[in-house]
């Protein structure tokens, strides 16, 4: 498993599924669409809509864009 990226902050963190090790599947308050205590992700960095995240239970590092904020606009 890898370490915590360093510059991880609790501060700064982000509610998307973990593609990996899917923590949020049998949780209520993530199934209903809220914010949840448990399940949240580091957000390390963000470029535009791209988010770059680490998930604190089986530490695996990804990007998600988020189609929102700035970015390519039609």
């Amino acid at each position: 498993m890898l370490p915590l990226d360093p510059t991880a902050d609790i501060g700064r963190r982000a509610w998307v599924p973990c593609p990996r090790c899917q923590d949020h599947q049998d949780c209520r308050t993530c199934n209903d669409g809220r914010t949840c205590g448990d399940h949240w992700r580091y957000l390390l960095s963000n470029k535009g809509s791209l988010l770059h995240l680490q998930c604190p239970n089986c530490a695996h590092l990804w990007a998600w864009d988020s189609g929102f904020g700035a970015g390519t606009r039609r």
